[in-house]
């Protein structure tokens, strides 16, 4: 089973659906024929991450990119996924990120 991405004019993911074939084969070619539009096989084993609604394809990189989850996140080239420009603290707390001072929060258990 092969799995394909719907893209539209500016590469966001529309829907991902599942086919019988293979790529360049009976099920891609049905997804053409059928629905038209333009789409892009999509895998964990290829083009970094499995596609999802509203993830980018960047056909330079040959990836799908999700969307980031701050503005001041960056992408890392290796994985294709978003990265904080500050390493989560490694002291065994738990944090969120504030993106007002683009730091991590240490996140206060509230547990009486």
């Amino acid at each position: 089973m092969a799995y394909f991405a719907e893209i539209d004019t500016s590469s966001k993911v529309l829907r991902v659906v599942a086919t019988d074939g293979i790529a360049d084969d009976k099920g891609y070619s049905w997804l053409v024929a059928s629905l038209g539009g333009v789409w892009v096989e999509t895998s964990n084993a290829f083009r970094f991450n499995y596609a999802g609604i509203s993830f980018t394809y960047d056909a330079d990189r040959d990836a799908f990119i999700p969307p980031t989850p701050y503005p001041s996140w960056v992408l890392d080239e290796a994985t294709c996924l978003w990265v904080a420009p500050i390493d989560y603290p490694a002291d065994g707390g738990s944090y969120s990120w504030d993106e007002e001072t683009t730091d991590w929060v240490e996140v206060q258990d509230e547990t009486p």
